[in-house]
């Protein structure tokens, strides 16, 4: 019988747990999560068994979720949203034995690792295509909070459609929330109105897709491919495939060679950010354009940030023939030249 036990314990499949913002079917951020977990189940197979979590709210309702999780015998938990991160550092000091991985935060710990897609190659190639066929040179910015890694992208987005359009300008909109259509609707239906012909969003919906359909005007989708809410309006979008990684990282916890302490940052290159098909209206020279500088940024010839940039009032914040600072990129709270009004305070 001690036998047959050890062999039953010998072959007890990994436990992996995702927890989710929002719920599967978002059609944007928790859907794309959580098809990259299904893929991970494909690869794996019995060597895991995945559970998942959705609709758990940024508060102190998370670390209830995480403490039952690794209570449950998960050894491996994905937090998949930035605001998870406080919850995330109590629950791992009294789970020691248990890995866990955070998107875009920036604490780690010896039993936390922190991942992040680069957004800013996504959007800039977004601006790319934005600059070149906006007709009133002006787009718009749906933005769910004034993070970091949220400002990189508004300013990523200016910075490619200045790089093909010097006349153009960007609205933003801060709607302080990842998911909420009406919301969201609400901020495209404005930009619009406000002469907005090309928006893109930071949010987990398709409303702005929705809207600009309607309306006649152009959108971007993000995380997701949202063409099948607006084939006509949706010219592109910056969408991300988390398989790889989710792969890459269970392999590594069932070798017994994960470590914490880590920062991932993947992007084009490496299959995280995805470009969404581009809409077959978009002229073949604009096409040339967005594929040349998308092939530079995979041949790391193209940085977004690459000076010289001067933030909204004129200041010269990165120089000419340098990169943006670590430390900037990290911390960012400012607006490119380019981007009008003033960052949320």
């Amino acid at each position: 019988m001690a036998t047959t036990s050890v062999a039953a314990f010998a072959a007890e499949p990994l436990k992996v747990a995702f927890v989710y913002l929002g719920p599967v079917g978002d059609g944007g951020w928790t859907q794309q999560h959580d098809m990259a977990r299904k893929k991970l189940e494909a690869a794996l197979g019995s060597a895991i068994k995945t559970t998942y979590v959705e609709n758990v709210p940024e508060t102190a309702d998370s670390e209830r979720v995480f403490r039952q999780l690794a209570a449950d015998g998960n050894k491996l938990i994905f937090a998949t949203s930035f605001g998870y991160m406080e919850s995330l550092q109590k629950v791992a000091k009294l789970f020691p034995d248990v890995k866990f991985e955070h998107v875009n935060g920036f604490k780690t710990a010896p039993n936390i690792s922190v991942y992040e897609p680069r957004f800013e190659e996504g959007f800039y190639l977004i601006g790319v295509v934005a600059g070149q066929m906006t007709k009133s040179n002006t787009l718009g910015f749906i933005g769910s909070f004034p993070i970091p890694s949220v400002m990189r992208n508004v300013d990523s987005m200016t910075l490619g459609a200045l790089s093909v359009n010097p006349k153009v300008k960007m609205k933003p909109i801060w709607v302080n929330t990842w998911y909420d259509p009406g919301k969201e609707r609400q901020a495209a239906d404005t930009l619009i109105a406000q002469g907005a012909d090309a928006v893109a969003q930071n949010t987990d919906s398709p409303a702005s897709i929705q809207a600009a359909q309607e309306k006649g005007t152009y959108a971007f989708s993000i995380d997701a491919d949202m063409s099948s809410f607006g084939k006509k309006a949706q010219l592109t979008g910056s969408t991300e495939d988390w398989s790889g990684y989710y792969i890459a990282e269970t392999k590594k916890v069932l070798d017994g060679s994960w470590t914490g302490n880590r920062h991932t940052r993947w992007g084009i290159k490496e299959g995280m950010v995805v470009m969404a098909p581009l809409n077959p209206d978009i002229p073949p020279a604009a096409v040339k354009i967005f594929e040349d500088k998308k092939a530079a940024i995979v041949a790391g010839t193209l940085n977004p940030f690459a000076g010289p940039i001067k933030d909204s009032t004129g200041k010269e914040m990165v120089a000419a023939n340098a990169a943006m600072s670590d430390a900037t990129f990290n911390s960012l709270n400012w607006y490119v030249e380019g981007v009008e009004g003033s960052v949320p305070k």
